[in-house]
């Protein structure tokens, strides 16, 4: 399952699901929760479920629940479970307990598809971060986000004037980011608010690449090609990837080598298998 770019789309838009699947996105988040408004969640699941029994799967399809500790998520999920999506994204996941606690209420619908959590939305979220390991076989990723948890808590913002995150979201994000590696599962960049703003987007997503994400939510069709340009290495980097691995094939006995004018071990063969994988090959 290939996650660069994840484009939400509002589950009580049909109109916006078809043409959503011509963007380019690698997957499609049809959202029931926030983009949806309580009393069209209703006609949200109709819409949801009649897409995912009729659509050309050009993407994967996703959809976003309800949180586990209102009624909407059973609903959401005895609406949808017979039209298979390829995933289902958790919002205000409080680590391995509301995964286990998801996927056993999917299990008894017959529905078994990987889940993605949104694992930072509420303050105890943040302390469950590193729990994700003994169910990473039930996630496609994890991911967070920057908006709900300072409604959470009474902060005014996440943001500095500059657009930067402040210390506490800088860290909910690195919390994310390695909570998602020690599980071994992919870590997916939270959403860029800004869709006008394409040179911000571009450097926002290069340094999500940078720092160790390897896919970016998106609320916007404009921001796909960005995303996933960010996220496919250079043809470059790919070269430089093979002839890494090339040299240690060709000396499965060292543990340091020089290459180009520099020596490399075992972290730089890592890096080269992580860039191929990225690429595909």
């Amino acid at each position: 399952m290939r996650l660069r770019s994840l484009l939400f789309v509002p589950g009580d838009r049909p109109e916006r699901m078809e043409k959503a699947l011509g963007f380019g996105a690698d997957a499609l988040i049809l959202d029931l929760e926030d983009a949806v408004a309580a009393d069209n969640r209703p006609r949200a699941r109709d819409e949801v479920a009649r897409f995912l029994a009729t659509a050309e799967r050009r993407a994967t399809l996703f959809v976003r629940v309800n949180p586990l500790d209102g009624k909407d998520v059973d609903l959401d999920l005895n609406v949808i479970a017979a039209g298979k999506p390829d995933g289902i994204v958790l919002p205000k996941a409080e680590g391995a307990v509301s995964v286990e606690a998801l996927a056993n209420r999917m299990a008894a619908r017959d529905l078994f598809v990987p889940i993605l959590p949104i694992a930072t939305e509420t303050p105890a979220a943040i302390f469950q971060l590193g729990s994700y390991g003994p169910v990473a076989h039930r996630l496609a990723g994890l991911t967070w986000g920057a908006e709900d948890l300072p409604a959470a808590i009474g902060a005014t913002t996440s943001r500095e004037e500059d657009g930067r995150y402040t210390a506490p979201y800088e860290m909910a994000r690195a919390f994310t980011l390695f909570g998602a590696h020690a599980a071994g599962v992919p870590a997916i960049e939270t959403v860029f608010p800004a869709f006008h703003d394409g040179d911000g987007l571009a450097r926002y997503a290069a340094r999500a690449a940078r720092d160790g994400f390897t896919g970016m939510m998106a609320i916007h069709p404009a921001q796909i090609e960005t995303i996933n340009a960010a996220f496919t290495p250079s043809a470059a980097a790919i070269a430089q990837a093979r002839r890494v691995v090339e040299a240690f094939a060709a000396n499965p006995d060292a543990g340091v080598l020089p290459l180009d004018g520099r020596m490399i071990d075992a972290p730089h063969l890592k890096q080269a298998r992580h860039v191929l994988t990225q690429a595909g090959g």
